[in-house]
């Protein structure tokens, strides 16, 4: 709390301290709904915390990410229709009330509101009010979490609400998209996102079944609304007479190649972050982080750029850990299966895949690194921020720090990678045809590369120092290099004339 008083006055600090107690008045009335988790279970994981020295909270998470995976058997087991949904319901709110306890009501309360939206008001408004609705709530719980753990990085609501809020946001496009196909009107962004577009409100069992989908309700993906009931109904494997639509291709390999690979990310994340901590490993919300402290100011600055590179490089192992391995819990039951084509053969397993680490490290420019990271992301980004914009990058980049909360280093970062691709794409018409020949490891396509990375691991910094001051202390002792080398590309390649395009 101290770190939000420094920075706001003290009559608003008051007011925000009495709102939150308003708020934890309820809390009495919320307990008795903790009935999913018997208590030996907690006292079990307790146990364990003190036998392998982890807290709790990691522990609780660790386990409610693993135990997805025989909950995906049962799910694979359980008969086509209503009775999934009910088990993807009750058991993403057994997984909420396990490791958030008495905030799971955030998601139920939200959910529920948001469904009665879509009840009473035409697609056509619910498409506003709803999104409106789901930020205005997870801007409440970052608010709320910054007042009282500024800096922390503790487990609460915030997490599985921010998957919540896509799923919503999402969800209130597919019904006004399906209505405007339905009726025969003409929207490009409809017209687009056509293949995703829901036509009719799902029954309520079917709504909380995939707003608390077990598999992704902790760390996500949140993957569209059409995907989750086409594999709870079985629309994506066989037809309406119960055929098959092509050879049925086995989920082993799908769901062990994540799984196993979560665990080597889990591996080198604990190991790396270890040896390269961003932030001072004693007192992370306080301290200044390793990476501006005394003795990294007093290095020259390669030296603590390749330190801070290493130091993000394991940091995003964490993440990488986490999508894997929600990826393989949704594939062992089919929801990450794309389908079968026109000709019955199998699409792929694309739906729940959330990042190419491999497409990631190795990107040769800022749209491959963004369409690789976080795919759902983006790809909520894209259909409902993006082009519902007339293509804003301010807008786009504007609403994921948003949606991210309200550090400043979320949005010094957001804000500047428009810098970042403003730059590409002028170089992508100036340079590319002139030394570019479409092979990502040619040498030019190495030359991308490096400087993709050197430009965005400078520019993603203030992401994870979130503190204002420790963000533009960071920036400053690089001379905002960065910053500076990107205009003066901008400038001297924008002289350059356009290559002729070569005639066919």
């Amino acid at each position: 709390m101290a770190g939000m008083e420094r920075v706001l006055p003290e009559f608003l600090c008051k007011g925000i301290e009495r709102g939150i107690e308003y708020a934890y008045s309820f809390e009495p009335y919320f307990t008795p709904t903790l009935v999913l988790v018997p208590g030996f279970v907690k006292e079990a994981v307790e146990g364990l915390s003190e036998s392998t020295g982890q807290d709790v909270e990691t522990l609780e998470y660790l386990l409610g990410m693993f135990i997805c995976y025989p909950l995906g058997l049962i799910m694979l087991a359980l008969p086509y229709g209503k009775v999934k949904h009910l088990f993807s319901f009750i058991l993403g709110a057994f997984l909420l009330q396990f490791t958030i306890g008495v905030q799971w009501i955030h998601q139920l309360i939200s959910s529920l509101i948001a469904y009665g939206i879509f009840l009473v008001f035409p697609a056509k408004t619910a498409k506003t009010l709803v999104p409106i609705f789901a930020m205005v709530y997870i801007t409440g719980g970052h608010l709320h979490r910054q007042y009282i753990n500024y800096l922390g990085w503790d487990m609460d609501f915030t997490g599985p609400q921010m998957v919540l809020t896509m799923k919503l946001y999402s969800l209130a496009y597919n019904l006004y998209d399906g209505e405007v196909i339905k009726q025969g009107r003409e929207e490009r962004a409809s017209k687009k996102c056509a293949d995703v577009a829901v036509t009719s409100l799902p029954g309520i069992i079917e709504y909380l079944g995939y707003t608390f989908c077990f598999a992704s309700v902790l760390a996500g993906p949140a993957f569209e609304y059409k995907f989750y009931a086409d594999a709870c109904d079985g629309s994506r494997l066989y037809d309406a007479n119960g055929k098959p639509k092509g050879k049925i291709p086995s989920q082993v390999w799908p769901t062990l190649r994540p799984l196993l690979g979560s665990l080597l990310c889990l591996g080198i994340f604990v190991a790396g972050s270890g040896m390269y901590p961003l932030l001072n490993p004693a007192d992370p919300q306080n301290a200044d982080p390793i990476i501006i402290n005394e003795e990294a100011l007093a290095k020259p600055m390669y030296a603590r750029y390749a330190y801070s590179w290493l130091a993000l490089f394991f940091i995003r192992f964490k993440y990488y850990f986490a999508w894997m391995n929600a990826e393989g819990a949704n594939n062992i039951w089919y929801a990450g299966f794309e389908g079968f084509d026109e000709k019955g053969e199998a699409k792929g397993w694309e739906v729940s895949n959330n990042i190419d680490v491999i497409q990631f490290e190795t990107a040769p420019n800022l749209k491959t690194l963004s369409a690789a990271w976080n795919k759902k992301t983006a790809n909520w980004l894209a259909r409902y921020v993006y082009i519902r914009t007339g293509g804003s990058l301010f807008a786009t980049y504007g609403m994921s720090a948003f949606w991210h909360g309200f550090y400043p280093g979320y949005y010094l970062f957001f804000m500047s990678v428009p810098l970042i691709s403003f730059c590409e794409r002028l170089g992508r018409k100036k340079l590319t045809p002139r030394f570019g020949n479409g092979k990502k490891w040619s040498p030019y396509g190495i030359v991308c590369m490096i400087t993709t990375s050197l430009f965005v691991q400078y520019m993603i910094q203030p992401f994870q120092l979130l503190a204002f001051d420790w963000a533009v202390v960071n920036w400053k002792n690089y001379y905002f290099i960065g910053h500076i080398l990107a205009v003066i590309f901008y400038v001297v390649v924008s002289q350059l004339p356009t290559p002729k395009k070569k005639e066919a």
